[in-house]
């Protein structure tokens, strides 16, 4: 049996995925919307940003820790919502959340997953999980919530940026996503079960979005529930001061991967304007285009007080599983303290926008 290659950056866990995955699933996983300006921006607009590293600093002792919501970490790099993890590797979400118990981390499971609510937290019940939800129609989305809290999730993680579907040219190339046979979303209504309906949008109907849902849903969702709300989606300032009033506990500034509306500015250049109307109110936390230690600490200095990655993690679960995804989050943690020591920075509280220069741009 020959041994796999060794893998020494993300880019490389993405690369052995493209060489191992059928093509479809690959597709799924990897493109954006329309013509993935945005999917393209998330990374690019990191790389216009220039490091000013101080030196004569002591940092022969770093510290990575931190704390989302209360909660500690040892690193400020958490996993992000995606759907499918069944279609990396066998374990699907389950190896995922083994991999974030070995790096004491975050997991935000995806109402999207192969695995249930419970089998997850079964499966590493100490490690820190947070549950991504939609609000579908009829209040179909209530017993989820409820199942989450009483599984022992410790956040709901609102996502707002999906009141439709964005266009993604490749379905229509290829006459659009088929979830595997094997697989099931495992959160789908009962009464949405049927193969013909269930496999219609990403293996769950269109009609069970619900796009008439203004800022007050969250009140609703207070009703339902004692969890912190965290919203996923915010780009702009006037939603983020929205998310302050209408009492959200903290915001991820995401344009949900490049996956919906394109040409919209990437997470990153999003950031600040954000990070400035809470003004230290709610906590702020990013996704899209990280891929590096220097991507981690460009996003630590604008504000965010950790981030979240996506794609990358799916790659690692596809090149060996929980291992795969632990070894992601190793080399971003990592390449984050050596970030860290070579800008003059013993701990993340001394990472500052003096750090940073951002090569500003014309809005897209």
């Amino acid at each position: 049996m020959m041994s796999k290659p060794p893998l020494v950056c993300l880019d490389d866990y993405e690369e052995y995925a493209r060489n191992h995955l059928d093509k479809a699933t690959m597709a799924y996983y990897s493109t954006g919307a329309d013509e993935e300006i945005t999917l393209r921006e998330n990374r690019e607009a990191f790389q216009r940003i220039k490091l000013r590293p101080r030196v004569l600093r002591d940092v022969s002792h770093r510290t990575l820790s931190t704390s989302i919501l209360g909660c500690p970490l040892d690193f400020p790099i958490c996993i992000a919502p995606t759907a499918f993890h069944g279609m990396a590797c066998a374990e699907g979400e389950i190896a995922t959340i083994k991999a974030a118990n070995l790096m004491n981390t975050c997991m935000v499971m995806s109402t999207y997953s192969n695995r249930t609510l419970e089998e997850v937290s079964q499966a590493a019940p100490d490690t820190l999980r947070w549950f991504q939800v939609y609000l579908w129609k009829d209040q179909m989305s209530e017993p989820l919530v409820r199942r989450a809290e009483k599984a022992g999730f410790t956040a709901i993680v609102l996502t707002v940026d999906v009141p439709v579907v964005g266009k993604r040219r490749i379905d229509q190339y290829t006459g659009g996503f088929r979830l595997p046979s094997h697989l099931k979303l495992a959160h789908l209504p009962t009464e949405y079960q049927d193969d013909k309906v269930a496999k219609k949008d990403y293996g769950a109907p269109a009609d069970m979005k619900d796009n008439s849902l203004t800022w007050h849903c969250l009140s609703w969702l207070r009703s339902i529930t004692k969890l912190p709300i965290v919203l996923k989606g915010i780009l702009t300032a006037e939603d983020a001061l929205l998310a302050v009033q209408y009492k959200a506990d903290a915001i991820i500034v995401s344009n949900h991967g490049g996956r919906q509306l394109d040409t919209v500015q990437a997470s990153i250049d999003a950031l600040p304007e954000v990070v400035k109307a809470v003004n230290g109110r709610i906590e702020v936390y990013i996704d899209g285009g990280i891929r590096t230690g220097t991507d981690v600490f460009k996003a630590l200095a604008l504000g965010a007080k950790a981030v979240f990655i996506g794609r990358p993690i799916l790659y690692g679960l596809v090149y060996s599983g929980t291992e795969g995804a632990r070894q992601v989050l190793q080399i971003l943690k990592d390449e984050l303290s050596l970030a860290m020591a070579l800008s003059g920075c013993a701990s993340l509280m001394d990472i500052t926008t003096s750090h940073v220069l951002q090569q500003h741009t014309p809005r897209l």
